[in-house]
């Protein structure tokens, strides 16, 4: 299969990356971590950069061009990405109580997360298909 042009695994929209910038220009440089459940659900963690520190068992899933001069990185880790790589995640925001830790909280909106399967041109390109013999 030819794939034309590259895909990438995580997206925001406009609404999601508008709150990004305002709460930038408060807590500076900001970062992603996709929770994998307990405490905040399976909610998009927003954090300063350093305050949330990946490691070795993290997955960088993309860098998010919210309109500042430096792009947000979104992590999940390793072993949640197992049960996530065949979708496309999308970062978005509804009003509501944000997430204990993340930065959107007092805002009185909170980050979530939209998914799609991805598409077959996806699945190749990241390379995915079955390897049958």
């Amino acid at each position: 299969m030819v794939s034309i042009g590259t895909y990438d695994r995580v997206a925001v929209t406009a609404e999601a990356a508008s709150l990004v910038r305002d709460l930038t220009a408060q807590h500076g440089p900001l970062m992603f971590h996709q929770s994998g459940g307990c405490c905040d659900g399976s909610a998009p963690m927003c954090f300063p950069v350093g305050m949330f520190v990946t490691g070795q068992g993290d997955v960088l899933l993309g860098e998010l061009d919210v309109g500042l001069d430096a792009p947000v990185e979104v992590f999940m880790s390793q072993s949640q990405f197992e049960y996530w790589k065949y979708t496309h995640l999308t970062i978005d925001v509804v009003p509501g109580r944000g997430a204990g830790f993340s930065v959107e909280g007092p805002t009185g909106m909170r980050f979530l997360i939209r998914s799609r399967m991805l598409n077959d041109a996806e699945i190749a390109y990241f390379g995915l298909e079955s390897k049958t013999h």
